[in-house]
């Protein structure tokens, strides 16, 4: 993954903006809470007839799961999820976290990014999903504003050998799990990268000329888009399994505000209700930008 250039935009979109909790579409809710809390560790939060929230040991929900009785998996020629990812805190989770996909019998993809070590699995609906932890900040390497990834080999053995070693051996996602970011099946880089950058502010990390790669505040990577396999592909239906939402959480309502006047002053159509704001980007995923709860300050 051969990072190329960057472009930042006059009024980049506040640097504290970070990716929330992300809601999927499921076709067995049992199935599919058997898998991520028996063999990912989440927890569940709460669990209604069709719908579940899931998270770590403790903080707020990071996965909704939604019940589509019989959905299909999202076609592989199709815009939509790619994969959303879980960030664990530290080297030593990722290697329990490894050893539990590894005891499942899971078929798990892997790479080192430079910036983090990624593993890559799919839930019981096809749904993407990367287990990762970052590298130091300290650590990352930037040509500019652009920073250096690849998709190298994992030391799968001394992650292993880590998560075996230490001393917390956790039985639910550790604190300070989150969502570190979510990657999107597009149908074409140059509308992406008008809609999340040139609309809503976020910097651009790293493209090349089917994925792009933007950020906050100087993250690695919040959203990434890719067209590896949907290049002019259509959205996938809301009939079957796939994206169903997903969270950009603002730090206060003056960014709320910021994001609102970008859309109207481009014609994008939003809807605004307190302290959310949704919105649809070109492929029709439905974001809901949110003020995190406890920074409020101003009024939008």
């Amino acid at each position: 993954m051969e990072a190329q250039s960057k472009e930042k935009t006059s009024t980049s979109i506040h640097p504290d903006t970070h990716i929330g909790l992300v809601s999927l579409r499921v076709s067995n809710l049992g199935r599919s809470l058997a898998f991520y809390q028996d063999i990912l560790g989440f927890r569940l939060i709460e669990r209604e007839p069709n719908r579940a929230l899931l998270g770590a040991e403790d903080g707020p929900p990071l996965l909704e799961l939604h019940e589509v009785p019989g959905a299909k998996p999202q076609p592989r020629w199709s815009t939509g999820l790619y994969h959303v990812a879980i960030l664990l805190p530290t080297r030593a989770d990722l290697g329990q976290a490894l050893n539990r996909m590894v005891k499942a019998g899971l078929d798990i993809g892997q790479a080192d990014h430079l910036v983090s070590e990624a593993l890559y699995i799919s839930d019981p609906d096809g749904n993407g999903l990367e287990i990762y932890r970052d590298r130091p900040r300290s650590e990352w390497a930037w040509d500019g504003g652009t920073v250096r990834m690849a998709s190298d080999p994992l030391d799968l053995r001394s992650i292993m050998e880590e998560g075996k070693r230490a001393e917390h051996q956790w039985d639910v996602l550790p604190t300070g799990t989150r969502v570190g970011h979510i990657h999107l099946q597009v149908g074409d880089i140059p509308q992406t990268e008008q809609f999340y950058n040139k609309v809503l502010g976020f910097d651009i990390v790293a493209r090349m000329p089917s994925a792009l790669f933007v950020s906050a505040g100087g993250y690695h990577h919040h959203i990434g888009a890719n067209t590896w396999q949907s290049r002019g592909a259509g959205p996938a239906p809301d009939s079957g399994a796939g994206l169903h939402t997903y969270v950009i959480n603002l730090p206060d309502r003056e960014a709320l505000a910021e994001v609102r006047s970008r859309l109207e002053a481009n014609g994008i159509e939003s809807q605004q209700n307190g302290d959310e704001l949704i919105a649809l980007d070109p492929w029709q995923n439905r974001l809901r930008f949110v003020v995190a709860p406890g920074s409020k300050k101003g009024d939008a």
